[in-house]
């Protein structure tokens, strides 16, 4: 089993959209995925129809209460072979809770390996900042993907995410890789987008994936409806770019694993 996590600290980004959208096209090309909801929002609960008020446990009780285990919190989704562990705004005190624990930053990753072997991927939505649950994130992983913006160049913020990933590879994860950057919410109607994608690009270099998410009112109703975008509308734009990047995922995953 790989675990990606979707990572940046950055809100609006399209992090969870990117992490429901490719787990969904990963599981239509015939792979078992779980979906890790790690942010407090619960929006890629949300966005996979999970309807969170109701869920009696979750992520949180998860990584709190040592007798509760995944088993105890996977939901099946509408998609064949995806199935997501949950979250709920109670994730938000985790860190709290986990503070005073010997080893805190390891123990999403302690519940990982205790998952069994019938998943291919295992992709985590991260929360928008750098915090223990993110880095918990990054310890449990085996690669990172970084959605970026490319309304505007957050490039100050996605250095430090990528000091930070430094630090986690030196002293926890000596495994994780960056898998690629994405840039996000393209508008090829703007220079400013194509400006902004050419700078990604002469920055990060080959990290940059060549697929790039573009703007599309079809992806941004989709988590309304609790549907991925090939769900909701399969010939939309934003299934189409999600279809490529999860080549793309695939074809890295293999070269990395080589």
């Amino acid at each position: 089993m790989r675990v990606i996590a979707i990572a940046n600290q950055k809100g609006g980004c399209g992090k969870t959209t990117t992490a429901i959208n490719l787990s969904a096209c990963l599981a239509e090309k015939g792979y078992k995925i779980l979906l890790i909801d790690m942010d407090p929002q619960s929006h890629a609960s949300i966005g996979l129809g999970i309807e969170v008020y109701k869920l009696k446990k979750s992520m949180y009780e998860v990584l709190i209460q040592p007798e509760v285990g995944f088993q105890d919190i996977i939901r099946k989704t509408e998609i064949p072979g995806l199935e997501i562990a949950p979250a709920t705004i109670m994730l938000s005190g985790a860190e709290i809770d986990l503070a005073n624990v010997i080893g805190r930053e390891n123990v999403l990753k302690e519940c990982v390996q205790g998952l069994p072997y019938q998943y291919d991927y295992a992709i985590i939505d991260c929360p928008p900042s750098l915090s223990l649950l993110t880095v918990n994130a990054l310890t449990a992983a085996d690669e990172l993907l970084v959605p970026v913006h490319t309304q505007y160049f957050p490039l100050e913020g996605v250095k430090q995410l990528l000091k930070t990933i430094d630090i986690v590879k030196k002293r926890l994860n000596h495994k994780l890789r960056v898998l690629g950057i994405l840039p996000t919410l393209f508008d090829r109607r703007t220079n400013l987008s194509k400006d902004v994608l050419d700078g990604i690009r002469d920055y990060f270099r080959d990290k940059v994936f060549n697929t790039v998410i573009n703007n599309n009112i079809k992806l941004a109703e989709a988590p309304s409806a609790g549907k991925p975008i090939i769900l909701y509308d399969a010939g939309a734009t934003g299934a189409r770019d999600y279809r490529s990047l999860t080549k793309e995922v695939i074809v890295r995953e293999k070269e990395i694993g080589s």
